[in-house]
């Protein structure tokens, strides 16, 4: 029981690290745990993880988030639109024949989950009876509130006249970004097993592929699911196919409960997949009953504290694994580090 919850989800770590913990399983990624990635660091080799950030292309994912736009900032000083090939001679301010400076200076309009992404524990709450007084409210991880912890939309969010249409006053990436996202990845290398079939992956098959591949998961591990999905998304080259882009790879099967005790017990820190979103988007339920229509989500983001990352490119270095018998590698992947944001882009690095 903290001052917040009295009642907290079966099976949740809520409190685990402290009433007021923002960080859930990232607690694992201990200095302990990030020596355990640097040691598995041999030929000093890097892989990029991401995805270009204005793929998938177009809306087709998700009619929400945009691709970026990218801008040109204002000129200042008045006697041009745009801040952009700017020759500092010609400035008003700085002008003088003297200097060779051009200048070039850019903004950006982001949806921070169209492409290569962290969600955080802001991302998805549930009606849980939080109080233990019979009635559900709508709480996000360790008890944190809507409307009170995560406030939106409001003309003045954060109560500081910077305007923001809503903000994460608890649960936001920036905790994550501070405490570092480093440690030791495990690819487990779906698309070698299963090819590009779109079909549920339970813990049976699950076993199966890791004991072919000598996969061993440990606690505090990030764990990365390689579908092949963010291949094809590139071979789509930003025009993906409606149908067929709901229709590709492997996806983690959240109707498994024998998996959703796996990715408990495991103790994980953090589970990644380059596909859209983990576990498949069905969208035929007809359980009656009161439940999460994304199980995993609701296990990993509001019970355990384990963020997801997802669409993360990891086709190069699932080959380079495979080719050297290996699944291990240090993985660096912090989000921005900007206040209040349920969402990130990130760059991830794998350094083998």
């Amino acid at each position: 029981m903290s001052e917040r919850w009295a009642n907290r989800p079966q099976g949740s770590t809520w409190g685990d690290w402290g009433d007021d913990d923002e960080l859930g399983r990232i607690n694992l990624l201990t200095p302990a745990k990030v020596l355990e990635g640097v040691n598995e660091v041999v030929e000093g080799l890097s892989f990029c993880l991401s995805l270009p950030l204005d793929f998938p292309g177009g809306t087709v994912l998700n009619q929400r988030r945009h691709p970026p736009r990218i801008a040109p900032t204002e000129d200042m000083d008045g006697t041009r639109d745009t801040f952009y090939n700017v020759h500092m001679s010609e400035m008003a301010d700085y002008g003088d024949p003297k200097y060779v400076d051009v200048w070039a200076d850019d903004v950006v309009t982001l949806s921070l989950q169209y492409s290569t992404q962290w969600d955080s524990l802001a991302h998805v709450g549930a009606e849980f009876d939080v109080d233990g007084d019979g009635v559900d409210e709508a709480v996000y991880y360790n008890g944190y509130r809507a409307g009170v912890d995560l406030v939106g939309p409001s003309t003045d969010a954060r109560g500081d006249g910077s305007g923001h249409a809503c903000f994460a006053h608890h649960l936001g990436l920036e905790h994550m970004a501070f405490h570092g996202v480093q440690g030791r990845g495990v690819l487990i290398d779906l698309r070698h097993h299963l090819g590009l079939d779109w079909r549920p992956v339970n813990l049976a098959m699950l076993r199966e592929i890791m004991d072919a591949d000598g996969v061993v998961v440990e606690p505090g591990d990030m764990v990365l699911f390689h579908t092949g999905f963010a291949t094809q998304v590139l071979e789509w080259d930003k025009n993906p196919d409606p149908r067929t882009i709901f229709t590709t790879a492997g996806y983690l099967d959240a109707h498994d409960d024998a998996l959703l005790e796996w990715i408990a017990e495991s103790g994980l820190s953090a589970l990644v997949a380059d596909n859209y979103a983990v576990e498949g988007l069905l969208g035929k339920d007809r359980d009656p009953s009161r439940h999460s229509f994304l199980p995993i989500h609701h296990l990993c983001l509001f019970k355990l504290g384990v963020p997801l990352g997802e669409m993360w490119y990891l086709a190069e270095l699932a080959a380079w694994l495979r080719q050297h018998g290996r699944s291990r590698f240090l993985l660096t992947a912090p989000p921005l580090r900007l206040p209040g944001i349920v969402g990130s882009p990130v760059t991830p690095i794998a350094t083998v």
